[in-house]
């Protein structure tokens, strides 16, 4: 491996150090397998209700991510990706699974970053941040998906963009805090929060999170904006920066957004 590459790879190891050092933690590993298993036992059923036949369908179990990830942290990330690849198995198993992964990850991961050390007792004393955390998460999700789609042609980010934010945005939201209303007192009395099971050396923040910060949402909101305006053509299919006019194509457009994306989640 080049050693630019040996570099990127420890430095995405130090900063996101919860994400790869969780895999020591045996408790950390089995609530992945839960994760995983609960959203893609959820998903599943609801494979023979398509949105978009062969990509998405209806899923409500897309609070699943969310909830988990503010509960069990980077296990509830790896165990949406993974719930999400498995239940691709079912019907929609392609080379989007592999964007799936990543934004599925991102889904949970995102809000539990932006939710910080937030007690999660009471969601609606902190709603704007939860709101704010499902909303960044899907934003990232639908980006990720919708430029992987459209680079190999297999579905305009126009439609598969709108479908994921409103399918995954709307079920957290509304379903999100009755379900954490229910499963946070019993996991925090079984002690199963990530930040308790984790040493805290494992689970120190980036070293630039206000920075991270930035950078997500700008890149995740400015994105998938200029992404949806140009995949529709909308406002004439000029905008206001001259991207139409220098006649990019979608993903080149979006590549760097999503490198952004990615810096920002490095940091936070």
């Amino acid at each position: 491996m080049p050693i630019e590459c040996q570099l990127a790879v420890q430095l995405i190891e130090v900063r996101m150090r919860e994400v790869w050092r969780m895999w020591n933690y045996s408790t950390m590993v089995v609530l992945t397998v839960l994760t995983a298993g609960v959203f893609a036992a959820i998903l599943i059923p609801f494979k023979g209700i398509p949105l978009i036949p062969g990509i998405t369908e209806l899923r409500p179990a897309n609070v699943i991510p969310v909830v988990f990830g503010l509960l069990f942290g980077p296990a509830g990330a790896w165990g949406a990706a993974f719930g999400n690849l498995i239940g691709d198995f079912f019907g929609t198993l392609g080379i989007g699974s592999f964007f799936g992964f990543a934004g599925n990850f991102l889904a949970a991961y995102l809000p539990y970053k932006l939710w910080g050390n937030r007690s999660l007792d009471s969601i609606s004393g902190h709603l704007p941040c939860f709101v704010g955390g499902v909303l960044l998460g899907s934003l990232a999700c639908a980006q990720v998906i919708g430029f992987g789609l459209e680079l190999f042609q297999l579905l305009p980010f126009s439609v598969i963009g709108l479908a994921i934010l409103v399918n995954n945005f709307i079920t957290p939201v509304i379903l999100g805090p009755i379900l954490l209303r229910l499963l946070y007192p019993r996991v925090n009395r079984w002690n199963l929060l990530w930040v308790e099971l984790m040493d805290p050396e494992d689970c120190t923040p980036g070293p630039f999170p206000r920075l991270g910060r930035i950078l997500v949402w700008g890149s995740a909101l400015g994105g998938y904006l200029i992404g949806w305006t140009r995949a529709t053509g909308f406002w004439g299919g000029e905008l206001a920066i001259g991207i139409w006019v220098m006649q990019l194509s979608l993903p080149e457009i979006l590549a760097p957004f999503i490198f952004c994306l990615i810096l920002g989640c490095i940091f936070l």
